[in-house]
């Protein structure tokens, strides 16, 4: 990153909240790791197994979101693409959700204003010159 290219608002913006969003992924993927034995005696939960193999994976998505946020920060153009990626899947998967009514649509719709504000801020003019710096 050059000196002359300031960090966008934007940008730090949208690292932020994906910041917060793997540390809440890391924080409940934990308590639900150390919960699983109790939790897992309801039949719907599919037995200790799963509920393990979801909090694990729900830890390693939440620390990947917490090093792509700081990729985020430092100007990492693989970091830019991957928030891209994710956001994009996000928008197609709510809007499907939203439209075939398989859960609340209100937050769906929201979800997907969410990620589509994400994706502007990290596509201006100004953070692209901050990404290409």
């Amino acid at each position: 990153m050059s000196q002359s290219t300031g960090r966008p608002a934007g940008v730090t913006i949208v690292a932020v909240i994906a910041w917060i969003s793997g540390a809440i992924d890391i924080v409940v993927g934990t308590i639900l790791f150390f919960q699983a034995s109790a939790i897992a005696v309801a039949p719907q939960w599919g037995g200790a197994g799963t509920v393990y193999s979801s909090a694990i994976v729900s830890i390693v998505l939440g620390l990947i979101t917490v090093i792509v946020a700081f990729g985020l920060l430092r100007g990492n153009m693989a970091a830019r693409l991957i928030v891209t990626v994710v956001q994009v899947l996000s928008i197609i998967s709510s809007l499907f959700i939203a439209v075939a009514n398989l859960g609340n649509p209100v937050g769906e719709w929201l979800s997907i204003l969410v990620s589509f504000i994400a994706l502007m801020l990290l596509w201006t003019k100004r953070a692209s010159a901050f990404f290409n710096s």
